[in-house]
């Protein structure tokens, strides 16, 4: 028997460890369902554009690639960190906003970033934000499909990640200015 699971709106099945006859050996017991953990980090989805197209991005693309997921047997967890101080930011070894994280690593490889109007109003300093990008074009948001494409690559094995040696985490300059920023805006 299936056991259905919401979270952030998306209907899940998770597959219980009994077997479907009552101690009968008529059929093996189902599998625990395995877990996909999507992180989206963010630093402000009240003004900032870009993290609100982000966001509206995941969720569509949510939307769909559930439905696979969940048909091999996966239930999806997803968590919405508002990366809201210092503290937290280095607690979740943010790089920069928004970020995508699928089992713990980045959905992409390489960030790189771009001027953030929004943010840069935020904290009153110049800011800049992640871009994406995607089949050779950067974008402010990261594209739907991008999306989809990075979930099913990570949970499916389709991109190999090489582990690289791990280096102490330093809280970018970029985020150390957006931080200081928006602290001296709330004493004034």
């Amino acid at each position: 028997p299936e056991k259905i699971i919401r979270q952030e709106g998306f209907a899940m099945s998770k597959l219980q460890t009994r077997s479907c006859c009552s101690g009968g050996d008529c059929c093996p017991p189902a599998q625990e369902s395995k877990q996909v953990v999507i992180d989206f980090l963010y630093l402000d989805l009240s003004v900032c554009q870009r993290c609100q197209g982000a966001d509206q991005n995941l969720s569509e693309a949510l939307e769909e690639v559930t439905k696979v997921l969940s048909s091999a047997g996966y239930v999806v967890q997803v968590n919405r960190i508002h990366m809201a101080t210092k503290e937290l930011a280095i607690q979740y070894e943010f790089l920069s906003s928004p970020t995508i994280r699928v089992n713990g690593q980045d959905i992409v490889l390489e960030v790189t970033e771009s001027t953030c109007q929004d943010c840069g109003d935020l904290c009153g300093d110049s800011v800049d934000c992640r871009s994406w990008v995607y089949e050779g074009r950067e974008y402010a948001e990261p594209p739907k499909a991008m999306i989809i494409a990075s979930i099913l690559k990570r949970v499916f094995g389709g991109e190999a990640v090489v582990a690289q040696p791990k280096e102490p985490y330093v809280l970018p300059e970029n985020l150390k200015l957006f931080f200081e920023g928006l602290e001296t805006a709330k004493r004034q």
